[in-house]
């Protein structure tokens, strides 16, 4: 995973993320797996560790 910041305007700050694997490519229904676990994970269960 790569986790890159940036300026997201006034006082808040932007993540982004990428999932970054080797060849062959995981089938697309994995892929999508993979995506929405981590997106639960970065975003939400982060969110809620911080109270927000």
């Amino acid at each position: 995973m790569r986790f890159e910041l940036s300026s997201g305007g006034g006082a808040g700050t932007l993540l982004h993320w990428k999932l970054l694997v080797t060849e062959p490519l995981p089938d697309p229904s994995l892929l999508g797996h993979l995506r929405k676990r981590l997106n639960q994970l970065i975003n939400a269960d982060l969110r809620y560790s911080f109270g927000q």
